[in-house]
């Protein structure tokens, strides 16, 4: 259980609103460590369709400090082959061979938002926590240190709710966000699309496909669960049909039949109309509300970013809501997760409308882009093995950082090469002090922050990693050195210090946080480390000398 703030008269530390797949991390990240929480959700049920499809590996890398991408994998397909279809000529490209060895999931795994929503929920209720469905937030105002919220349980039962701080996870249409009274700027796209999970005749199974024309692009991804494919298309322009309106199998086939050649497709599961927007929220904050997800930004699947970008908005706030209701940490380490996610949020606008406008335009420029020099350029594109690497890295969230964030502080002494401050720390193999192999990201994933003092055997006293792990709670502190030493982790091939940056003889240190990216890197000397936690944590700051260390 949390340590609430003395005094503080309130129901639960965190009402969570919405139970997609960003409220349902958030409150598995809540309950990883022990914040009281309630989940509301005005559907009756979760969502059986498909809707997002494609988890990226960034994602899985922080799914899997809450014990969740074992059973992700287990039912999703990693696809690392995507085949482009220009008429008769079929360009395949390969989506993760670029040597991603720096995560434990170098591919694109694909599945159903419904399989994600249920081993989520699964997971929360093997820890004891039950959605509340079909119960509305009917309103909510900031009062006295708490956000008092009305609420709605089916039947029109009415109920007031005092929360430590309100998550809107609510989506496009976010109730915490209009009662917050944040704008959600942004427009619609003109055109209309088809989704629907089918079977399909004619396409090779296992890799992901689409075929492009003029006028657009249609997509069939792999799914497995509830159906072999999804299929998302493109109404032309002229087509008035309403979004409402039911979708007919015979306009499914009409519509693959426009882009692609002996493709049947059958036993749809599910067919919808949609419309996509581009919005952004002007404010991921109001006091102690804050939104996340499709409460904060929409835009098209391109890239399949949106879903991702939620549950890392989930992850980055949670932790820190998690500190706070502690009282381990200052309310002001809240203040840095607009700071880190709005400019991620932005980002993933941009890049999303602009793939969206390459695929879908009717312009004649990126008409004969699309069909004439496409197939041309990409297999000359897929031998550029750098540029490849960059522009998956970009798309799979491994590049994303925080450093231009408060709580990103590069230290005395801090390595002169390697990831920064506010840079996701890689993952590479190493061996535990009892001796077993393991991977960095695998010893990190327990809650609370991380401290690897690095260098050689004895660089740092039994003592100082004594003082630290004692003296600082939520604190774990890891020595790690390139020659095997008792009860010191051991790089054994090399790789985890030359990623770190760290040359073999030196001495630095680098503090992670609960998300897996870096805080705070120095040297040797502690005392910008203790001043940092000060700073940030609330932990008690040393104003004398670094304990002692010895060479």
């Amino acid at each position: 259980m949390s340590v609430g703030n003395p005094g503080s008269a309130v129901d639960v530390d965190v009402l969570v609103v919405g139970a997609g797949p960003t409220g349902l991390t958030l409150a598995a990240e809540l309950a990883r460590n022990g914040t009281s929480f309630r989940v509301v959700d005005r559907n009756l049920d979760r969502a059986h369709e498909s809707r997002a499809l494609a988890i990226q590996p960034r994602t899985l890398e922080v799914l899997a400090t809450l014990g969740l991408s074992e059973d992700l994998l287990e039912h999703g397909n990693a696809a690392t082959l995507l085949r482009m279809h220009f008429g008769r000529r079929t360009v395949p490209v390969r989506l993760f061979d670029l040597g991603l060895d720096d995560t434990a999931f170098p591919f694109l795994l694909f599945l159903s938002q419904a399989e994600t929503e249920r081993i989520l929920v699964n997971h929360l209720a093997a820890r004891g926590a039950q959605i509340q469905r079909g119960v509305e937030l009917t309103g909510l105002r900031d009062e006295a240190g708490a956000v008092v919220c009305g609420v709605r349980s089916p039947g029109g039962r009415e109920e007031t709710v005092r929360a430590r701080y309100v998550v809107g996870c609510d989506g496009a249409h976010s109730t915490v966000r209009h009662a917050a009274r944040i704008d959600f700027r942004g427009a619609a796209y003109p055109q209309t699309f088809v989704l629907s999970d089918l079977e399909a005749d004619g396409i090779d199974p296992g890799s992901a496909h689409v075929f492009v024309s003029g006028r657009g692009m249609l997509f069939f991804f792999p799914l497995g669960t509830p159906a072999t494919w999804r299929l998302l298309a493109m109404r032309p322009r002229a087509d008035t049909t309403p979004v409402e309106r039911p979708v007919t199998l015979a306009e499914v086939q009409a519509l693959t039949d426009a882009y692609a050649t002996g493709v049947r497709v059958h036993d749809p599961v599910w067919m919808t109309n949609f419309q996509l927007h581009n919005r952004g929220a002007a404010r991921y904050r109001s006091g102690r509300v804050f939104l996340a997800g499709d409460a904060a930004h929409i835009h098209s699947p391109a890239g399949a970013q949106g879903m991702n970008t939620g549950i890392q908005d989930a992850i980055n706030l949670g932790w820190k809501l998690s500190l706070v209701a502690a009282g381990i940490a200052a309310p002001r380490l809240l203040d840095t997760y607009e700071p880190e996610r709005a400019p991620v949020g932005r980002s993933v606008l941009r890049f999303t409308d602009r793939a969206f406008t390459i695929a879908t335009s009717t312009a004649a420029p990126l008409r004969v882009a699309r069909t004439w020099l496409a197939p041309r350029v990409i297999p000359l594109a897929l031998r550029m093995r750098p540029g490849r690497a960059t522009a998956f890295r970009t798309v799979t969230e491994l590049r994303i950082r925080y450093r231009r964030s408060p709580l990103s502080v590069e230290g005395p002494g801090a390595p002169r090469r390697g990831p920064r401050a506010g840079d996701r720390l890689p993952d590479a193999p190493l061996t535990t002090p009892a001796g077993k192999p393991s991977t960095l990201h695998a010893l990190l994933a327990t809650p609370g922050f991380h401290l690897l003092l690095c260098g050689p055997p004895r660089a740092w006293t039994e003592g100082t990693t004594t003082m630290l792990a004692e003296h600082y709670a939520s604190l774990s502190v890891h020595c790690l050195s390139p020659q095997p030493t008792s009860g010191v982790l051991h790089d054994p091939t090399g790789v985890v210090l030359d990623r770190l940056g760290i040359a073999s003889r030196s001495t630095a240190h680098l503090l992670v946080r609960p998300d897996g990216h870096i805080a705070y890197r120095g040297g040797r000397d502690l005392r910008g480390l203790h001043a940092y936690l000060a700073t940030w944590i609330g932990w008690p700051e040393v104003t004398s000398p670094a304990p002692s260390q010895t060479t």
